[in-house]
């Protein structure tokens, strides 16, 4: 699955009515002097930003738009872009992301190292430099959502057994092999990414990058992150003017997630429990979110 230090990255940016933040995001990756391409695919966008993309950058000919009639949802909008894609390396990147000039070269100087990479992640952080959550994590079990949610994952240290979802902070700067890494700079080798079929289209948004690491790694092939590369996200940027829509799709990603890879789901009664208190959460934060959009809307 090794890529080459050369040959035609693809860059796939996913919009759906992202904002201004896309136009800098393009504008970052377009900045680079390295052999790319930016495929900008579009979920049908209402809000202008594709218009402005396009009006600053539309006669590069490195910029290839891809319409879709409606908003497909993530994972799906990213296999219909890796398809009109034609590079070796597929990085996909979040509208919300900023791509420092030299990322494509430097992705491909890591994944010739390492020829067994099929997913590699990098130091994903705000635009302040500080590192993001999510970067380094371990599969979503129900146990350790539990310790996490509890709060108890913070004696990890001192208790083993009381490992979280999240990893603590990076202590060196070496391609480490953990199980998930941050899918709003996502980078895969091509063949990697067809010998797993891209990205379960089940998932709308959210948990998909989770889901795609676990294929990934049954498949026989490893996902690390590249702490060494900096990528900064204004996270959660894209999605603020619609809390509640996309709090409903991430706890619905979270629930596949569990009853595809869990073992507990195939306890029946724990697969009720683990369905009611998704939802219930849901149910909880619901009306807070729909007033924060309401409150958004109304500016």
């Amino acid at each position: 699955m090794a890529a080459t230090g050369s040959g035609l990255t693809s860059f796939v940016v996913v919009a759906a009515d992202s904002g201004p933040l896309l136009d800098d995001c393009i504008a970052s990756v377009l900045g680079a002097a390295d052999a790319f391409e930016l495929v900008l695919v579009d979920n049908a966008s209402t809000d202008g930003s594709i218009g402005r993309v396009l009006a600053a950058h539309g006669h590069d000919a490195r910029l290839r738009l891809l319409r879709n009639p409606s908003n497909l949802g993530f994972g799906p909008a990213c296999n219909r872009g890796a398809g009109f894609a034609r590079g070796d390396v597929l990085v996909f990147l979040n509208p919300d992301c900023i791509a420092p000039t030299d990322l494509a070269a430097r992705l491909r100087a890591t994944l010739a190292s390492a020829p067994d990479l099929g997913v590699l992640g990098v130091q994903v952080t705000d635009p302040a430099g500080v590192p993001a959550r999510g970067n380094r994590r371990r599969d979503p079990t129900l146990r350790r959502a539990l310790v996490t949610l509890s709060g108890l994952a913070r004696f990890e240290t001192r208790w083993p057994a009381l490992q979280g979802v999240e990893m603590p902070p990076a202590t060196d700067e070496d391609v480490e092999t953990v199980e998930a890494v941050s899918g709003a700079c996502l980078v895969l080798p091509r063949a990697a990414f067809e010998r797993v079929g891209g990205f379960d289209e089940g998932y709308f948004l959210h948990a998909e990058d989770l889901d795609l690491c676990r294929r990934v790694r049954d498949a026989g092939l490893r996902v690390a992150i590249d702490p060494r590369i900096r990528v900064a996200h204004a996270q959660g940027a894209s999605s603020r003017s619609r809390p509640l829509f996309v709090a409903r799709h991430k706890h619905r990603g979270l629930w596949r997630y569990f009853r595809k890879f869990d073992p507990a789901a195939r306890n029946p009664l724990l697969r009720a429990i683990v369905f009611i208190g998704i939802w219930a959460h849901f149910a909880l934060q619901a009306p807070l979110l729909a007033l924060r959009g309401l409150r958004r809307a109304a500016r």
